[in-house]
């Protein structure tokens, strides 16, 4: 048999598209090869079968659809989604009772907490039935907001380091001295820190420490803990993403291509990657609008099944935070692109209200 070969094929004509987009709208639904009978009972082409198995021998030939070898019905390719997004189909917007609700869940869960996206999660998770995801609005440089200390033995404290950026760090801490411990000590070393170091980062920070060197019981353990909170803060800073909150799993290994849950597993293997990870958080940031990226765009030959939709959410400069969602490369784009539009507008708000 000889060897089909891809042609490239013009500006699609609106009686293509229009097929082109019933093919991926009943595969998304089915999850089967869609053939041409199909499509004419129930996408009201007003065609001719014969001419429906034309037109989708061309889209083949474009590369935008395939089909596999023990059917024939066609299936979309990557390319085919990609022309589907980017020329063909339009976001769908939320209605207005679940943007309504949506919003006063937000209002319920504590401000600038992790709370905000594990609900950004679980609220894209719910509403386009695939994988949220959401990563803290991450600043290059990080800024303390408080510090609280509080005893756990005569010789180990515990210590809570909020940033003003919304995240909160906890470390043990050894305090040694000639004196026990007591929560009334620690009260004085928090107060001499929030006094000294509210609002520095980690360099101002260090700077600040300077002039506590020697001194009392609670300026040498202000400068411990000083020290500690510095290291943090470094640490922080240097991380490309701090950690990704994630929800609606299970509404992935529901769909057919992940039946096989070593697959799934493979996937947030690979989004377990921090270097990975940081590489799109930066791409979606650095590009300051929604980015999709399907199945074989995503570098990973585990990510090649699935596809992300993902938008940054922040200031530019000062915090970037991104949410999405993951799902097989048959997801209904339009409402995941809706979907991911309207949270990561909220957590815009949010960041500016933070802020401000």
């Amino acid at each position: 048999m000889a060897r089909r070969v891809r042609r490239p094929l013009g500006p699609l004509d609106l009686r293509s598209q229009a097929i082109l987009r019933a093919v991926i709208e009943e595969y998304v639904t089915t999850a089967q090869p869609v053939g041409s009978l199909a499509l004419v009972e129930r996408y009201g082409l007003n065609v001719s079968s014969a001419t429906v198995r034309n037109i989708l021998a061309d889209l083949e030939m474009a590369g935008l659809l395939t089909h596999p070898h023990t059917s024939a019905g066609r299936v979309p390719t990557d390319a085919g989604y990609r022309f589907y997004v980017e020329a063909i189909t339009e976001a769908v917007s939320l209605p207005a009772v679940e943007q309504l609700m949506i919003r006063h869940q937000f209002g319920q869960v504590e401000f600038a907490s992790e709370h905000w996206f594990r609900l950004a999660a679980t609220t894209l998770a719910g509403l386009t039935r695939s994988a949220g995801l959401a990563t803290p609005a991450k600043p290059h440089t990080a800024h303390i907001r408080r510090v609280d200390l509080v005893a756990v033995n005569d010789r180990i404290a515990s210590l809570i380091l909020v940033l003003r950026e919304g995240s909160i760090k906890q470390a043990a801490i050894a305090i040694d001295g000639d004196e026990p411990l007591d929560q009334a000590m620690l009260n004085q070393v928090a107060g001499l820190l929030n006094e000294r170091l509210i609002d520095l980062t980690a360099s101002l920070a260090q700077g600040a420490l300077t002039r506590l060197a020697g001194g009392d019981p609670v300026q040498r353990a202000a400068l411990i803990v000083g020290e500690r909170i510095v290291r943090i803060l470094r640490d922080y800073d240097a991380a490309a993403i701090e950690e990704v909150f994630s929800d609606g799993l299970l509404n992935v290994m529901e769909a057919p291509e992940f039946a096989q849950s070593d697959k799934l597993r493979a996937v947030f293997t690979a989004l377990e990657n921090r270097a990975y990870l940081g590489e799109l958080v930066g791409s979606v940031a650095g590009g300051g609008r929604i980015q999709i990226f399907i199945g074989g765009e995503n570098g990973p030959l585990e990510m090649h099944d699935v596809s992300l939709v993902l938008a940054p959410y922040g200031r530019p400069g000062s915090a970037i935070g991104v949410v999405g969602v993951l799902g097989p490369t048959r997801m209904s784009y339009p409402q995941a692109i809706g979907t991911v539009r309207f949270v990561s507008g909220l957590m815009n708000e949010l960041v500016d209200h933070l802020y401000a």
